[in-house]
C-alpha cells in the first residue's frame, strides 16, 4: 500500500512509522486497546455451573438464545466488520487499529462457544447454533448490515458498525448483566464485561472517524447521510423489539430490554457525533440491578468505563469518562 510520505517519496512500499502520526488518536487506541488484551481461555467460566443449575430451563433458553445472536453479530464483526473498513482507512495507523480490533471480535465471538460449552452439553449446543442460523429477525440485522458492509459507502459502513457495536449487541448484554447484578453467572458476565470494554472504544473510535470523514461533506450530502442513518436505525430497532420479543417475552423483560435498546441507540448516535433520538432521562429508567452490574462506583457513572474485576492475566487500567472525548 505506496501512500504519502512526509519525508521523501516511497518507491513501492511505505513502513509504517509510529513516531510520525497524522492522528494522534490512533496509537492512543492501539495502546488502549492493547493495554486491555483478554482472552476466555483465562475467565472460569465453569465455576458457573452451580449458578447455570439452579436456572430455571426457561432462563437457560433466553440466556441461550441471547449469546448465539451476539456469536452471530460478533461472527460478522470479525470476518466482514474491521475488514471492510480497511478499504478505506485515513493512515497506516488506522489500519493497524483495525487489526487489532479484526483480532478481539474473534475473541469475541469465540468467547460465547467457551461459555456454551462450559453450561451446556453438545447436544444442546447444536440446538443452539441452529435456532440461530435460521432466527428470521436475527438473520434480517445480520443481512441489513452486511448488505451495507458490501455494497455501502465508507460512511455507511461507519454507521452499520457503530449501530452493531454501540447498539445492537446490547438486547443480548442484558440478560448476563441481570444475573450479575442478582450475584449469578459472575464469571460469565466477567466475559460480557470484557467485551462491552471493547466495543465501547470500538464504537468511540469508529465514530470518531465517522465524524472527521463527515464534515468533509457538503451540507446536502450530510443531510442525505443523516437521513439514511435515521431510517437504518428506525428499521434495525423494528428488528431488534421483534427480537427481544422472541428472547425474553418468556420471562417478562422486554419492556424493560426495549428501554435499554433505547439508551444504547443514543449511545451510538452520539458516538457518531449526533443528538439522542430517545426520550431524554431514558438512563434513569434503565434497570438499575442492571446498570450496577457494572457500575461500582457513583450512580451517574456510565457503565462503559467499568473494567473487569476478575480477569485474571493481571490488572488492566480502567477506562474514563475523558477517553471517550474525542
Amino acid at each position: 500500500m505506496a501512500q504519502h510520505s512526509h519525508s521523501g517519496e516511497v518507491e513501492y512500499y511505505k513502513a509504517i512509522d509510529w513516531n510520525r502520526l497524522e492522528d494522534a488518536l490512533d496509537k492512543q487506541t492501539w495502546e488502549k486497546l492493547t493495554s486491555q488484551f483478554w482472552l476466555d481461555t483465562r475467565v472460569p467460566v465453569s465455576n458457573d455451573l452451580a449458578d447455570w443449575r439452579s436456572l430455571t430451563e426457561i432462563e437457560q433458553e433466553v440466556i441461550n438464545h441471547a449469546f448465539v445472536g451476539l456469536t452471530l453479530l460478533d461472527t460478522l464483526q470479525s470476518e466482514e466488520g474491521a475488514n471492510v473498513m480497511r478499504e478505506d482507512i485515513r493512515s497506516q495507523h488506522e489500519e493497524a487499529v483495525l487489526n487489532n480490533i479484526l483480532f478481539m471480535e474473534s475473541v469475541h465471538a469465540k468467547s460465547y462457544s467457551t461459555i456454551f460449552i462450559s453450561l451446556n452439553d453438545s447436544k444442546k449446543i447444536d440446538e443452539i447454533f441452529a435456532w440461530g442460523n435460521q432466527q428470521p429477525q436475527l438473520q434480517y440485522k445480520a443481512k441489513v448490515i452486511n448488505e451495507i458492509y458490501q455494497s455501502g459507502t465508507a460512511l455507511q459502513k461507519k454507521i452499520a458498525s457503530v449501530f452493531l457495536e454501540s447498539f445492537l449487541f446490547y438486547s443480548g448484554f442484558y440478560a448476563p448483566l441481570w444475573y450479575l447484578g442478582n450475584a449469578k453467572l459472575e464469571n460469565v458476565a466477567e466475559i460480557i464485561k470484557l467485551i462491552i470494554r471493547d466495543e465501547s472504544v470500538h464504537g468511540t473510535y469508529l465514530g470518531y472517524k465517522f465524524q472527521l470523514a463527515f464534515r468533509e461533506l457538503s451540507q446536502t450530502e450530510q443531510k442525505e447521510l443523516e437521513n439514511w442513518m435515521y431510517l437504518l436505525l428506525n428499521d434495525l430497532m423494528t428488528k431488534e423489539e421483534a427480537f427481544a420479543h422472541i428472547v425474553y417475552d418468556a420471562i417478562g423483560w422486554t419492556k424493560e430490554v426495549k428501554v435499554f435498546m433505547r439508551y444504547n441507540a443514543n449511545k451510538a448516535l452520539q458516538n457518531l457525533g449526533f443528538p439522542p433520538l430517545y426520550a431524554d432521562g431514558i438512563a434513569e429508567r434503565v434497570n438499575p440491578i442492571v446498570m450496577n452490574g457494572l457500575s461500582t462506583n457513583t450512580s451517574n457513572h456510565d457503565f462503559f468505563s467499568q473494567v473487569g474485576s476478575g480477569y485474571l492475566m493481571g490488572e488492566v487500567e480502567a477506562m474514563n469518562e475523558e477517553d471517550y472525548d474525542f
